[in-house]
């Protein structure tokens, strides 16, 4: 019988809380990042790229490649892979390099 993850690590991580992720709730657990959460909902990119508008996720789970990005509570240019997913989190899709909503 196959186990989870979380039994394989032998993990009792807490209640589960929610994120939104473009006004869709997400599931996170404690400890998880905003990158883990948006992957356990099947969310694999929340930004686009500056000059042909790609889309992109995380791509090396570490914070050196900065393909992450995300606005996170209304602040751009978030490494996703590295915030800890907070109860009431609100992560909306970056578009280019994130300041269009802001005015810079």
């Amino acid at each position: 019988m196959a186990r989870t993850p979380a039994e394989l690590a032998g993990a009792n991580p807490g209640p589960s809380f929610e994120i939104t992720m473009d006004g869709r709730p997400v599931p996170a657990l404690p400890g998880q990042s905003v990158a883990a959460a948006l992957w356990s909902a099947d969310i694999l990119a929340w930004r686009t790229t500056r000059t042909t508008g790609r889309p992109r996720g995380a791509f090396c789970g570490i914070g050196q490649c900065y393909d992450c990005l995300a606005t996170i509570n209304g602040e751009p240019n978030r490494r996703a892979c590295l915030v800890p997913a907070s109860p009431g989190d609100v992560i909306t899709t970056q578009e280019g390099h994130g300041h269009a909503r802001i005015g810079v």
